[in-house]
């Protein structure tokens, strides 16, 4: 403990009470003038500081306001003649911890003042470093997250490689098998490079909205919206490659969005989420190819003279893919955007 005092050693009787208190277990040293108390300061290491208040020879209102501009966080008390009531609001605006008028307390009083200051001290940093832990840890998760997007992203850059090159190799073997096909007219998949470009924005709205209640509530509680929803997408014809443009762009809105909070809890429910709509998609086109299958079956009767014709097309009763839209049987208000998908099918 650093003990900044002057010729007078306003308050010496008290701090050397406190060094001879072998509980205390405490080093005291001096420095004369408050020139020599910062300088002491600015160069060793102190667990608090004990201030003599002589005005005209050491002003502790001075020195607290060195002390704290150098960026010194150590515990500082200041032992003056002054009341308590009359000097410690300025010294407290400044940065003390604590003043003692030396007429009105007592050694345990001090022993006590110095021990709640430095543990303050120690809990402001503690604290502090807490802080930057999260904010490190925060930033870490939001890196992650980040980096996981990426991948699955790369995941459909390679889908669309590798579906181009399937594309190519069919018309080169074409040519060379004699085949009459033009170039020109060859039907090359055409790969969206984002959900935007090819789904409407309720739709995306509307999955972001089931994402936020799946990170909330689980699967649990979701299971009929997630059917639903999937069933939406396996009426409009998206393909698992646009569902995962979807997924993607949506959970990457909602990271960026989240700000300062975890975001790894985020991506992996929402990981979870695609996880279970591409199962229910994958089955709604497994019902959809055995309806079509079994629909298009000829009906031989056992009467050879009458023979069934072929059951009639079934009629597409499509509904509308904007959420919230009956989907009751006859409904057949398209959106122009599921048309122009029927048309380009």
């Amino acid at each position: 403990m650093l003990f900044i005092t002057g010729y007078q050693r306003t308050g010496g009787w008290l701090a050397e009470a406190l060094a001879a208190d072998r509980q205390a277990n405490t080093v005291l040293e001096e420095a004369v003038g408050a020139t020599a108390g910062v300088t002491r300061l600015r160069d060793e290491v102190f667990d608090a500081v004990l201030v003599s208040h002589e005005p005209g020879e050491v002003d502790a209102l001075e020195v607290v306001e060195a002390i704290r501009a150098g960026g010194n966080e150590d515990a500082v008390i200041v032992l003056g003649r002054a009341a308590e009531a009359e000097a410690s609001v300025p010294l407290f605006e400044v940065g003390t911890d604590a003043y003692l008028c030396i007429s009105t307390t007592n050694p345990q009083a001090l022993t006590w003042q110095v021990a709640r200051a430095i543990e303050r001290v120690q809990l402001l940093r503690d604290n502090r470093r807490h802080t930057e832990n999260e904010r490190q840890r925060l930033e870490l998760e939001h890196t992650e997250a980040g980096r996981l997007l990426d991948q699955q992203r790369n995941l459909i850059g390679d889908l669309e490689r590798t579906l181009g090159s399937e594309s190519t190799s069919s018309l080169v073997g074409d040519k060379q098998g004699g085949g009459e096909h033009d170039s020109d007219n060859v039907a090359v998949p055409n790969i969206p490079k984002s959900a935007s470009s090819v789904l409407p924005a309720r739709l995306l709205d509307h999955y972001g909205e089931l994402v936020r209640a799946y990170v909330v509530m689980g699967s649990g509680n979701l299971a009929d919206e997630m059917q639903a929803f999937a069933q939406l997408l396996v009426t409009a014809g998206v393909t698992a490659h646009e569902a995962m443009l979807m997924h993607i762009d949506v959970t990457e809105q909602l990271v960026r969005g989240r700000g300062s909070r975890s975001a790894k809890h985020l991506v992996s429910r929402a990981e979870l989420l695609i996880l279970e709509i591409m199962v229910h998609l994958a089955e709604g086109y497994r019902g959809r190819a055995c309806d079509a299958k079994s629909g298009g079956t000829k009906l031989v009767d056992t009467n050879p003279a009458e023979t069934k014709q072929p059951a009639a097309p079934a009629v597409d009763e499509r509904p509308s893919l904007e959420p919230g839209t009956p989907t009751a049987a006859g409904n057949n208000s398209l959106t122009p955007w599921l048309s122009s998908r029927t048309d380009a099918a």
